[in-house]
């Protein structure tokens, strides 16, 4: 079957008549001839093309189904003889190997191509080197489809890495998935295969027929694929970005405040279900805006990565470099990103590092023995997924990773990589029983390879793109998760406070007349609030699987299941650590998440009875963030502790808790939580006479957010340190100094 160009020119002017034959070429090495054209050949490139032989150059060709080969020299054609099996050879009397192409001759046609074989290595020493030292830190350069001009000749480089294959071949959509005609050289011995295919551009869909050590042969996907078909279908596409970028400003300044400095609060997307149907730049039409009115600063994305299995939501990746094609192009997805940013909001993405699926198309054993993942299967088998771990141990893995790290960041402009299944990463006994692990050399539980991965993927992600950050979802007591790496941390510029998430969630789970015996599930995270750099946040897991929505696991009737809500996100802005809420739960959607239907925007439809109860949840986190955002004293310090004083830290029996926020210069905020569903009348708190008078800024029980509007419209003065105020029923007030 001929190279079909699906975007670049062919050899132009008129195919030449055939003069005659050429003469015959030295036989093939039977042994060499059957490993050819079994795929099992490690250097094709020795037997096929052009070179020099006694009488002349020989010339041969492998095209299976062709009904004849000439090569083309000097505008004269000779026709190559054929030696059976798709092969076709002839000798022509010259001196040195000239300048020719081939033509192929079918039964629909012919068709001229430059001869794949009559070209050097399209990959330098230089990548070859950083690839086995595993210091690629633009692998995707190296590796994978690159379409190029090589020697003058446009087409497309394939590389790959599989160094216990016996052979590997290009199988393509216009060879009909057959890779006889397309056999790699293996590259010395880094174990990485190197065909350039003239003619061959963008869109061209392909896959890497691997020929293993036992005799099997399968087709994969490329591991370094950076654009794939959209799903079910599984093969690789050729593909190069075009786009043209416009948040030259955004990336000029993102690095100008520390994030843990900064305002960071986060809105996190499931992008298929968001807007069912939508694709990544009609998604730019609409996310951008909503996230701006509602006063986030980020987005965060569950993972944007292919995968063959959308009930995943993206946790099962098979194309590490490929943004899913489900809603577009690579090129689109940069879109949706650069209108974000053009926006002013951050993207974060969920990065899922820890494991990865067994589908025999992807990365699972993949050129028929483990690869990448570990050769022992106790290690190699996540018990709770059903799933591949990588082995973190292996040179070439870490670097595939490390790369693919930097690749969303520097290609895709990604502010933030939200790193899955930390845990699971740190432990060799995670979720598993005695017997079916080992201790680490020192005797311990801890993986010393994941964590040195982890503290290389960290530090190289913050040298080489400035403002990015990295965020841990780790759910253990690990020390030193957000610790530099060079005084022996992990290296991550934040972690999610799972333990806040779930004390205070099983707090606000409780009727209030319970709550009194479980006050300290919402004191206790100020024990450990330093340790390290927290995200607070109620994420997909929290409202799926049985868990209910937000809204939904709150007591009480509705009115109150809506009150504890606003008064428990009004706890949880004001607590130290940025915060995270997922989509939905913004306007206290009463069901779980599904990803087939996404969030109920119904409820906010003006026709729908309750239409103004949910349309009051969201106007207070849009209220939330506004006040949020400007009040530096709820985050510029967030790591430290003298940003922060309790004040009623033990009012058990009232449920209620208050704390103080400063800001660097001293400027505070007061926060006052009531769980109870009684008014509170003059209540005293000890604040000290360091201001003058206390004014309310917000108020979750305002009648414009749906509640009783028991607020304080006066400011309070302090009277030998304290003040009285009256709370409001199941609400959270904020106040601030107020100039008299």
């Amino acid at each position: 079957m001929a190279l079909r160009d699906t975007s670049l020119p062919e050899p132009s002017g008129p195919v030449p008549p055939t003069p005659g034959a050429c003469g015959a070429a030295p036989p093939l090495d039977p042994t060499d001839r059957g490993r050819l054209l079994a795929g099992a050949h490690h250097d094709p490139h020795a037997l096929l093309g052009s070179h020099p032989v006694p009488g002349g150059i020989a010339f041969r060709a492998l095209r299976p189904f062709a009904r004849g080969v000439s090569v083309v020299v000097d505008g004269e054609r000779h026709a190559l003889v054929s030696e059976e099996d798709g092969l076709f050879s002839g000798v022509l009397p010259l001196a040195e190997i000239p300048a020719y192409t081939l033509v192929v001759a079918y039964e629909e046609g012919e068709h001229e191509t430059h001869d794949p074989y009559r070209f050097l290595p399209a990959l330098g020493d230089l990548d070859l080197h950083l690839i086995a030292e595993g210091r690629h830190e633009q692998l995707w350069q190296a590796l994978g489809a690159e379409p190029m001009t090589h020697a003058g000749v446009a087409g497309t480089r394939f590389t790959v890495w599989a160094p216990n294959a016996q052979g590997v071949r290009v199988a393509t959509d216009f060879s009909h998935w057959d890779g006889t005609a397309f056999p790699m050289r293996s590259l010395g011995s880094s174990g990485v295969w190197e065909l350039f295919l003239p003619g061959v551009g963008e869109g061209t869909r392909y896959k890497f027929e691997v020929h293993s050590r036992y005799g099997h042969r399968v087709l994969k996907a490329d591991p370094m694929a950076r654009a794939a078909e959209e799903p079910p279908n599984t093969a690789s596409v050729v593909t190069a970005s075009h786009y043209e970028w416009g948040d030259r400003e955004w990336m000029r300044t993102r690095a100008d405040t520390p994030v843990h400095e900064a305002p960071f609060s986060v809105y996190e997307v499931h992008l298929p279900s968001w807007r069912p149907g939508l694709t990544y730049r009609e998604l730019a039409d609409e996310l951008p805006a909503y996230v701006r009115d509602l006063g986030f600063t980020h987005v965060e994305l569950m993972p944007v990565a292919e995968h063959p299995y959308g009930p995943s939501w993206g946790y099962q990746v098979t194309g590490f470099y490929a943004p899913t094609a489900r809603l577009g192009s690579p090129d689109d997805f940069r879109y949706l990103v650069d209108a974000l940013h053009r926006a002013g909001i951050g993207v974060i993405m969920d990065w899922v590092p820890a494991h990865f699926p067994k589908d025999d198309w992807a990365l699972a054993r993949f050129d028929g023995d483990p690869l990448y993942e570990p050769g022992d299967s106790r290690r190699a088998e996540h018990p709770d997924w059903g799933t591949y771990t990588f082995d973190f141990a292996r040179t070439e893995v870490r670097n595939f990773l490390v790369a693919n790290a930097v690749y969303w960041c520097e290609e895709f402009h990604i502010d933030g990589l939200r790193v899955d299944a930390v845990a699971s990463m740190l432990y060799l006994d995670y979720s598993r029983d005695s017997g079916q692990w080992e201790p680490n050399q020192y005797g311990g539980r801890e993986d010393l390879a994941a964590m040195a991965f982890l503290q290389e993927m960290n530090a190289t992600v913050y040298r080489r793109c400035p403002g990015v950050v990295t965020i841990a979802e780790e759910s253990t007591a690990w020390g030193g998760v957000t610790r530099p790496t060079d005084t022996g941390g992990l290296g991550f510029g934040l972690k999610w406070n799972m333990g806040w998430m779930h004390d205070s969630l099983e707090y606000a789970a409780h009727e209030p007349v319970h709550r009194r015996y479980h006050h300290h599930e919402m004191t206790f995270s100020m024990v450990y609030a330093y340790s390290e750099n927290y995200v607070l946040p109620i994420s997909h897991d929290e409202v799926v699987h049985g868990k209910q929505a937000l809204v939904s696991k709150m007591p009480g009737d509705w009115w109150q299941r809506r009150a504890n809500v606003r008064a428990y996100l009004g706890f949880m802005w004001a607590h130290p650590g940025k915060q995270l809420l997922f989509m939905g739960q913004e306007f206290a959607q009463g069901a779980e998440w599904s990803e087939k239907q996404g969030p109920e925007w119904w409820l906010l439809d003006e026709g729908y009875h309750s239409a103004a109860d949910h349309r009051g949840i969201q106007d207070l986190v849009r209220d939330l963030n506004t006040r949020y955002g400007r009040t530096p004293a709820l985050w510029r310090r967030d790591t430290d502790p003298a940003g922060f004083r309790w004040v009623a830290v033990d009012a058990a029996e009232d449920n209620v808790f208050a704390f103080l926020r400063f800001d660097t210069d001293g400027t505070p905020l007061l926060a006052v939580s009531n769980f109870s569903p009684v008014v509170r009348h003059e209540y005293g708190l000890a604040v000290g006479d360091d201001v003058t008078a206390w004014q309310e800024v917000l108020n979750t029980d305002a009648e414009e957010y749906g509640g009783s509007g028991v607020t304080c419209p006066d400011p309070v003065k302090p009277e030998d340190g304290s003040i009285r105020i009256t709370l409001p029923p199941l609400a959270t007030v904020w106040l601030m100094p107020y100039a008299l």
